[in-house]
């Protein structure tokens, strides 16, 4: 190996392991790491923690790619993306990736004015992006979901999507694409509730989502326990609940953790959060149960808004046909709800307000 090709590949590894840089500097590491003779050892995608201590999440080159032509396959051909995500975590990762396999480059929204001039500046036959909720709930509040019109698609994912939210953006002409998956399946592998190509799907007796096909990581770098917690033959076992829809589509109803026993009477926060977000003067609503000597755990709502109070709060749970027993006992207003830096609801930190 020449002195010039050594340090390419150093570089190379020390921007992929974990991923991390600039734009840029994420595409080249990218490009060479795709185009390797030899099998590459896997990038390191390192977890936001936001339910807890980061982990190093383990992916081989056959794993992102299986992702990314999966994806094109299902959303009509391949084509450039939008970046408009940190480039470190698994979705922005893919963005860069699914532009390079297609033979493209990804414009980036920060090298732009702002994200119309991105989306004017994009050549490619066929035009993707993908976003969290909190940046198409952003631009519908500021009434421009129509620079997003021009796209093929729109995968929209990270967190739950407010149906409300999704139609909005479909009478702007904007074809939003629901995905589920996580930096362990390479991104999202569920798109709409139904899972991609090659990928398998599965939902046990507890309710838990079990997810298995090429995208599947290899594992948690240097985490052995881990790896073995959450791979059991050649399937992932999810920290998530789910259930199949009359049509056969998975409906995610929320983590493992998102249930709760609170008094003797299990309470599934998402469904509360969602109930809450259709309260007058509601913005955003995140519900946890924290430790409590009366209840067990009490049901905790972090509230974004200026609602009424929590007697109207717990009137809206009710009025959404959920058990009055599911209803917050105690509300924190925040001006806004707490997120990392790639927009998904910082958990610790809501855990944190909830405790406080």
């Amino acid at each position: 190996m020449t002195d010039d090709v050594e340090t390419s590949a150093q570089s190379t590894a020390a921007a992929l392991r974990p991923v991390s840089g600039t734009p840029p500097e994420v595409e080249a590491a990218l490009r060479g790491w795709l185009a390797a003779d030899a099998d590459p050892a896997p990038l390191v995608i390192r977890t936001s923690g936001s339910t807890g201590r980061p982990k190093d999440v383990l992916l081989s080159r056959r794993a992102i790619t299986s992702s990314a032509h999966a994806t094109h396959a299902r959303l009509g051909g391949p084509g450039q993306w939008l970046l408009d995500l940190p480039p470190q975590y698994v979705a922005g990762v893919q963005v860069i990736a699914r532009s390079i396999l297609s033979g493209s480059a990804p414009v980036v929204t920060a090298e732009h004015v702002g994200l119309e001039e991105a989306v004017a500046a994009m050549t490619g036959e066929r035009t993707y992006a993908s976003l969290v909720p909190t940046q198409l709930h952003r631009l519908a509040e500021s009434g421009r979901l129509d620079v997003l019109a021009t796209l093929d698609a729109v995968l929209v994912g990270g967190a739950a999507l407010d149906p409300a939210l999704r139609a909005r953006a479909a009478d702007a002409g904007v074809r939003v694409v629901r995905t589920y998956g996580m930096s362990e399946t390479s991104g999202g592998c569920v798109y709409d509730g139904v899972p991609l190509d090659g990928v398998g799907l599965r939902i046990d007796v507890e309710h838990r989502v079990w997810l298995t096909g090429p995208v599947l990581f290899d594992g948690y770098d240097g985490d052995r326990e881990a790896t073995d917690e959450a791979l059991r033959d050649g399937w992932l076992r999810t920290h998530d609940l789910g259930r199949l829809d009359a049509d056969g589509r998975l409906q995610v109803l929320g983590r493992t953790d998102d249930v709760v026993i609170s008094g003797g009477v299990n309470v599934v926060l998402p469904r509360v959060a969602a109930a809450l977000r259709g309260a007058d003067g509601v913005v955003d609503a995140v519900v946890v149960g924290v430790p409590d000597p009366e209840w067990g755990q009490l049901v905790v709502a972090v509230v974004a808004g200026t609602p009424a109070g929590v007697a109207a709060l717990r009137d809206a749970v009710e009025a959404a046909g959920l058990p009055r027993s599911w209803a917050p006992r105690r509300v924190v207003i925040v001006d806004a709800i707490p997120l990392l830096d790639h927009g998904k609801i910082d958990r610790q930190a809501v855990r944190a307000l909830a405790e406080a």
